[in-house]
């Protein structure tokens, strides 16, 4: 008996679906017919996003068309509700039901249809649901530990703030940023570029959740004397992308939309944190075996995006305690930052999620503070909140500043001098992946490049009282450094510790006499041997 109600119920709801209107993505064949053309991109691309493809040496592809706007109102006059169309995935987001969807994909240009969420949300409605964060504490805020740790006061120091540097924030909500006095100059000097909701088909973004807030704050709020930013000079672009009150894979579909749209803006970082492998619908659920970097929706659309020159960081996710263990999509990109979590005294956090991926890359990427991270509340307050969705936005901070100070890099350079000046960079693991980085670091490591010397020493002649050794290539192993005076006699010898945080080491050479010295330096397998004068 209980089992033919059974059978009835989900024939009727099965009825009912079939005439329920929900969320689908249809997939076209081509973009044939388009009136768009790669020799026109200022068609459909700002000047500053064609101007970061060519300076990157990015070319501009068929990819990159808009879907032919003759299939998606073929694709409406079904009676279809269309809204956000993907370049990158040749295909639009529809609200409609079953027997109208059979319509849909009998059109020849169709490829295929998935439905992503049930329902309908797009008509400029909203949710109410306030999403939790159970790792939420009182505790004083110390905003200076989380900027010193990775060295963004240093930073700030060297005249690096964010300037003319363009971030996109992929959040659920920035309740009260429009209102707050630490965002106040995001607005008075007109430094929120865009604001889009995703998730409701509007422009409002400053409701339902106050997750981005917080992560927000950890980059662009400032209140003098109480909390900086750690680029709280540069421009941002708000988008609402996560659907606090359920969980399918629209919101990975959201994520692509978003990234296209701060694509075509000219954005330079994107910050994520957020991440994927558990829906509502146990259906649409990942599994570790796809944390191949290549696998879920949210993945391959990060690669997409770092394919375009710009830099994605994202939260490593917070599953290390947990069953899942390992990182998050779109964590498993490669070319991606996938930031983890340390404390304040540089141990990982328990919560934060670990590697390898599936296909065995090392991941986190790095980490940086995400226990009792200082943030800014929804009411404008002081406060602390933990999550890798904390220590992501630092390290999207670090990367904003590095690119200010060197604006002739590449996305991939940026990437690169981070993650290989980076505290074990020599030895990377799947806990805390390359380590911390630190803003000294890389610039050593940057100008450090720029020679073609293994080893140098410099200034030559010497006029004070030390000289900088540097290294091109600083590992962990110890660096002997012998001094000899002019007529050969031994004056010094010592041996070092020179990492990219040391590089160059300042060598003290007060007690010498004016005269001629012959430096050696033996890193590893090189040898140098330089005659310095102390004036």
């Amino acid at each position: 008996m209980l089992r033919s109600k059974l059978v009835l119920i989900g024939l009727f709801f099965s009825i009912i679906a079939y005439g329920q209107a929900n969320r689908y993505i249809v997939f076209f064949e081509d973009k044939v017919g388009t009136p768009y053309s790669i020799t026109s991109p200022e068609q459909f691309l700002s000047a500053k996003s064609i101007e970061r493809r060519l300076k990157q040496g990015i070319t501009i592809t068929d990819e990159d068309l808009p879907v032919n706007p003759d299939y998606v109102a073929q694709v409406k006059a079904t009676g279809a509700k269309t809204f956000f169309t993907s370049r990158w995935w040749n295909g639009v987001l529809v609200e409609t039901n079953a027997a109208t969807l059979t319509t849909i994909n009998s059109l020849p240009f169709v490829k295929e249809s998935v439905m992503v969420a049930p329902g309908t949300k797009l008509m400029g409605g909203r949710t109410t649901k306030i999403k939790q964060r159970k790792n939420s504490t009182a505790e004083q805020p110390v905003n200076q530990l989380q900027l010193q740790q990775i060295g963004i006061d240093e930073m700030h120091a060297s005249g690096n703030k964010g300037e003319e540097i363009s971030i996109a924030i992929f959040d659920s909500g920035f309740q009260g940023v429009n209102i707050s006095v630490p965002f106040a100059d995001l607005f008075s000097e007109n430094r929120v570029k865009q604001t889009i909701n995703f998730v409701t088909n509007t422009t409002g973004v400053y409701q339902t959740d106050d997750h981005g807030t917080e992560v927000l704050s950890v980059m662009g709020a400032y209140s003098p004397g109480s909390y900086t930013g750690g680029a709280y000079k540069a421009d941002y672009f708000l988008y609402l992308t996560e659907d606090v009150s359920s969980e399918y894979r629209i919101e990975e579909y959201n994520w692509a939309f978003a990234a296209e749209r701060a694509d075509s803006a000219g954005v330079d970082i994107i910050n994520s944190s957020l991440g994927y492998y558990e829906f509502d619908d146990s259906s649409m659920d990942y599994q570790t075996s796809d944390l191949d970097g290549q696998t879920t929706i949210v993945t391959q659309t990060a690669r997409k995006a770092i394919e375009r020159g710009i830099i994605v960081v994202c939260s490593a996710g917070n599953e290390g305690s947990g069953s899942w263990k390992l990182v998050t999509p779109p964590s498993d990109a490669p070319g991606i930052l996938a930031v983890g979590s340390i404390n304040g005294a540089g141990i990982l956090s328990t919560f934060s999620s670990r590697g390898p991926t599936a296909d065995g890359r090392t991941k986190p990427d790095v980490v940086a503070l995400g226990s009792g991270t200082s943030v800014i509340k929804a009411s404008g307050a002081l406060g602390t909140a933990s999550g890798t969705s904390l220590s992501s936005p630092l390290i999207a901070s670090l990367a904003a500043g590095v690119w200010q100070a060197f604006p002739t890099l590449s996305a991939e350079d940026v990437v690169e001098a981070i993650l290989n000046s980076a505290s074990q960079a020599q030895a990377p693991d799947n806990l805390v992946g390359y380590g911390i980085p630190h803003f000294r670091a890389i610039v050593n490591y940057l100008e450090s490049e720029r020679g073609s010397e293994l080893i140098s020493v410099y200034p030559n002649p010497v006029s004070g009282d030390s000289f900088q050794i540097r290294l091109k290539e600083p590992t962990d192993a110890p660096v002997q450094v012998t001094i000899f005076d002019s007529r050969g006699s031994r004056v010094a010898d010592s041996t070092l510790q020179i990492n990219w945080f040391s590089n160059p080491f300042q060598y003290d050479i007060s007690q010498f006499m004016s005269g001629l010295y012959f430096v050696r330096v033996k890193s590893g397998t090189a040898t140098a041997t330089i005659r310095i004068a102390k004036l």
